[in-house]
């Protein structure tokens, strides 16, 4: 009898696809794969500068260190102030403290887990040089409005879109909204090289900067000739299995409607086409989440907790503005779902949705 739920559901990445492994090839057969410098990094940024329409894009190790490459690009002033969300993925709030900045924190818009515009100019001192703005969860920033506030007050934005690469808001790529963008390659992305990471920016003056922060007599932050020469056929397919990720979301969405009240799901950027690295519920309550979470280890669905945000990190490590309210419930109540599943068959969404609706049913019952 076939278990509730196949862990090959789960599997990222996959093994099937040709273009990956003729590359792999192409690479050993060139002697590419060995080199400091060869054709393949060169095509990949240039693939990215094309694809996200920007005029200069910068491959490195990570996503973590492309953020603390973007800071240093931007050439703040030391001690200044950078704002981002009290809730958000720990690497950028230790990449402001390693360029020397101080990390100012702000809550989120509760609905798309991102940072709320509507409380930044609150944040913002005569100490306030930047602001790192994430998408997170399938949700979308305000980058129309955070960009104004900006450039009213003279910030900068580092627009961190590694959870959502191939999105757009408003037609245009996210990632290439603020002064700098930020991409990941990492194990788990939806493109992924293992590791690695990317900068994008307009700016020339920030990626010239950038490059000489890296130089240390060769790259010191690298992206392999091997990683780049596996990640130049994902961006071919991104925007098919983006649209396959979305589909599968709103179809699971909506056999999940009736539960909206227990488990909100991620608001929508009307403008936006938002992509699914990860998918986020709010669950009414703590336990509640904690609850679920834990039944979807012990079957073995794809379902997990948030981050764990800043708001209990001290005053000498960070500057709060306001209760931080949205940000700590976030970092109790958030479920996110996995992405591998949502290039699955319907079948295997509807089943994922049977699961979730069974567990919420046994837990709340109707009346």
């Amino acid at each position: 009898m076939e278990p509730a739920w196949n862990p090959d559901w789960n599997a990222w990445p996959t093994n099937n696809n040709e273009a990956i492994r003729d590359a792999l090839l192409g690479a050993y057969q060139d002697g590419s794969w060995g080199r400091y410098h060869g054709p393949n990094v060169e095509k990949l940024e240039a693939t990215l500068a094309t694809f996200h329409q920007v005029d200069h894009a910068l491959t490195c190790a990570s996503g973590t260190i492309a953020v603390q490459i973007a800071l240093q690009g931007l050439n703040l002033p030391a001690g200044s102030e950078v704002l981002l969300a009290a809730y958000d993925f720990p690497g950028n709030f230790r990449a402001i403290q390693d360029v020397g900045l101080f990390p100012v924190l702000v809550d989120i818009d509760p609905k798309t887990w991102c940072i709320d515009p509507g409380q930044i100019e609150e944040a913002i001192s005569e100490k306030s040089s930047a602001i790192i703005v994430s998408h997170l969860h399938g949700g979308i920033a305000d980058m129309k409005q955070i960009r104004e506030i900006a450039d009213r007050h003279g910030l900068a934005i580092v627009e961190d879109a590694c959870q959502s690469t191939g999105g757009r808001l408003n037609g245009k790529r996210l990632g290439s909204l603020g002064d700098v963008g930020v991409l990941s390659f990492g194990g788990s992305k939806l493109i992924t090289a293992g590791r690695g990471g990317a900068i994008l920016s307009n700016r020339a003056d920030v990626m010239q900067r950038a490059k000489v922060f890296c130089e240390r007599g060769n790259h010191a932050f690298p992206l392999s000739e091997l990683q780049a020469a596996v990640l130049i056929p994902q961006w071919q397919t991104l925007e098919a299995a983006n649209q396959t990720r979305l589909s599968n979301i709103k179809r699971l969405r909506a056999a999940l409607h009736s539960f909206n009240g227990i488990l909100a799901p991620v608001a929508w950027n009307a403008l936006g086409e938002p992509a699914f690295y990860k998918h986020a519920w709010k669950c009414e309550s703590t336990e509640t989440a904690r609850w679920l979470i834990a039944n979807a280890q012990r079957d073995g669905v794809p379902l997990a907790e948030g981050f764990r945000g800043f708001t209990k990190r001290p005053a000498s490590q960070a500057r709060k503005v306001g209760r931080l309210k949205s940000a700590k419930d976030a970092s109790e109540q958030t479920v996110i779902l996995h992405h591998p599943v949502l290039l699955r068959d319907k079948e295997i969404v509807d089943r994922l949705a049977h699961w979730i609706s069974e567990e919420l049913e046994h837990q709340f019952p109707r009346p």
